[in-house]
């Protein structure tokens, strides 16, 4: 049974105050002394850990890496609460604004047929937000440089595609990797190395608008790729160490049979 939405107010209200406890002069050292650049590299990791929980499906795991963000996103809010910056009503407040004034098709009168539309809409609505910020000189400036790169990259075309920069379909972009892979062979046979670190930027640069094309979000899946990598090299160690053979001294041709069993299972 769902609980009552005033019952979850008063949580709400009751974490915050906990909060507020931490960061008195009778609370913790360590939360005191906390700034905002602190919790910013928490809120990261955290946000990281809740992806994790998703991507193991386990509803458990969520709930506690969900409280985990929840916290720093409380805790920031409170800092900038302490330097009169705003509050945490003044947040809510303005993500409330902004989801109304994204979803016109909702609380307004536009009309949309697809999914697709209210996508094109949302992308337009941005657009013109980034345009009423007269101080953001780029288009990317809402681009944090913090993100992970892949995820920066696909971002950043993403808001150049809405400006008519963009493949008109697929065979384009795989002709331009195609071409960033014979460039950066010919960077390999020259060995150049600065020359090879450039056009190997290239190459995952069109790989990400191909994913970006494709609708697939690039930093999930290299995610998904490097979790299935490590899950199947566990499994050769794990046989390795069965049939009494360090992991250092088995052959190639060892490892491989083992990756190649560990494949077969995820089939089964």
């Amino acid at each position: 049974m769902k609980k009552d939405n005033h019952e979850d107010l008063i949580k709400l209200r009751a974490l915050t105050q906990l909060i507020k406890k931490l960061r008195a002069p009778d609370g913790c050292p360590w939360d005191q002394q906390q700034k905002k650049e602190d919790i910013g590299k928490y809120i990261l990791e955290e946000a990281y850990e809740v992806i994790d929980s998703l991507d193991k499906e386990n509803p458990q795991a969520l709930k506690e890496e969900l409280g985990d963000l929840l916290f720093q996103i409380l805790f920031l809010a409170e800092i900038s609460d302490e330097s009169d910056l705003f509050s945490l009503g003044d947040v809510m407040d303005g993500i409330n604004e902004k989801m109304i004034r994204r979803h016109p098709h909702v609380f307004g009168d536009k009309k949309v047929n697809s999914v697709q539309e209210v996508k094109d809409n949302w992308q337009q609505i941005k657009q013109k937000e980034r345009e009423n910020k007269k101080a953001e000189k780029s288009l990317f400036a809402s681009i944090p440089r913090s993100f992970p790169a892949l995820k920066r990259a696909q971002k950043i075309t993403s808001i150049a595609s809405t400006y008519g920069f963009d493949w008109k379909d697929t065979k384009g972009i795989l002709e331009k990797l195609k071409e960033e892979l014979q460039e950066f062979d010919e960077a390999v046979k020259n060995n150049n190395n600065n020359k090879i670190e450039e056009e190997l930027g290239d190459i995952l640069f069109t790989i990400v608008n191909v994913s970006r094309f494709l609708s697939i979000d690039a930093e999930t899946a290299l995610s998904k790729t490097t979790e299935k990598f490590l899950q199947r090299f566990s499994y050769v160690t794990e046989q390795l160490f069965a049939l009494g053979i360090p992991a250092e001294k088995a052959t190639l041709e060892q490892m491989d049979a083992l990756w190649n069993e560990a494949k077969i299972k995820e089939l089964k």
